[in-house]
């Protein structure tokens, strides 16, 4: 049974500039109006402004969708967010409404565990500050003691979160023949942990032990500043942090801190606290790499992103199930 008024095609709201692969499969059922201004984010007074009239609402993360944009879209019947993350979807609220909340998940593992060793590699060979180094002038000629950094083969990885990512993280350590722990609400099976040569370990323990610590966990209350000013307190002061999970996991304040006064070697950060706003501290950091969000940044990756937001909305209007539904207590529609 559709989901949609007999003879009518879905009016959908796009609220930032999309690749066009997503865009062309929204065409093929549906009504776009879409923001075609690429680096523009609408503010929450021009989203209520547009959202009346729309049948489903295709949002990004930096998108806050709570109960008073709900309120703004009696219409809206599915709301997809192009992310892995839905921390800016108020989902009780969604599901208080009847509202199905869809993610892309499982397409961005790969690329955003390759982007999380290159923030690993730029931190440890301090690559970022070479390259200032470099355009400065400074670099004139080889010398044994310029811009030493962390050894990286045969050291100790410590993952936090051992889902998809953080799996393929380690998967990726087997070939710098690392040491792997991780940690997590649940240990993995037996078979995961022997393919990958991982040990589960408690967190206190993996941050002393690990020369590289890599995290993955879902933002929720109980992990926000998981990693705060005695978590790095706890990590060697040749030990790395790499961040590409979400920002206000990481206490920025207590990181500037430990990197200026070298509790910890450096780090690596792809988000951030108050994104797009960094900490004025960790910005006149010389050892932390700062990346603007970029883990998932390739091509195939957010075209595969962008077509599996769409496919979640064609599969409601279809009268389907949609694949990657957030809140299944919403299926079926009432």
């Amino acid at each position: 049974m559709s989901n949609n008024d007999a003879g009518r095609r879905p009016c959908v709201l796009v609220t930032q500039a999309v690749p066009q692969a997503g865009l062309d499969l929204l065409h093929t059922f549906a009504d776009v109006d879409a923001n075609s201004d690429e680096g523009t984010i609408w503010s929450k007074v021009e989203l209520l402004r547009r959202l009346p009239g729309h049948d489903a609402l295709y949002c990004l993360l930096t998108d806050t969708i709570d109960a008073e944009v709900m309120a703004a879209m009696p219409d809206v019947r599915i709301i997809a967010n192009m992310a892995v993350g839905f921390n800016n979807i108020d989902i009780p609220e969604a599901t208080r409404r009847g509202i199905p909340v869809t993610n892309t998940p499982g397409v961005l593992t790969d690329t955003t565990a390759d982007f999380a060793w290159t923030l690993l590699m730029a931190a440890a060979r301090r690559v970022a500050e070479g390259d200032r180094f470099t355009r400065a002038g400074k670099f004139h000629g080889w010398g044994p003691l310029m811009l030493l950094g962390g050894e990286v083969t045969g050291g100790t990885l410590g993952v936090v979160g051992f889902g998809r990512i953080g799996q393929a993280v380690a998967r990726r350590a087997l070939g710098f023949n690392m040491k792997v722990l991780y940690y997590d609400i649940h240990p993995v099976d037996a078979a995961v942990e022997h393919e990958l040569n991982a040990r589960f370990t408690p967190l206190d323990d993996l941050l002393a032990q690990a020369d590289f610590v890599s995290l993955h966990v879902n933002y929720t209350p109980e992990t926000h500043h998981l990693i705060n000013a005695d978590s790095l307190g706890r990590m060697k002061r040749t030990a790395y942090l790499i961040n590409t999970a979400r920002g206000p996991v990481v206490d920025e304040a207590a990181l500037a801190a430990a990197l200026h006064t070298g509790t910890i070697a450096g780090a690596g950060l792809d988000v951030y606290e108050e994104e797009p706003t960094v900490h004025p501290e960790l910005l006149i950091c010389e050892n932390v790499v700062l990346a603007p969000h970029i883990a998932s940044a390739t091509w195939a990756t957010r075209n595969a992103m962008a077509t599996m937001a769409a496919a979640n909305i064609r599969a409601y209007f279809a009268g389907d199930r949609p694949p990657n539904l957030v809140n299944p207590e919403t299926w079926p529609p009432k």
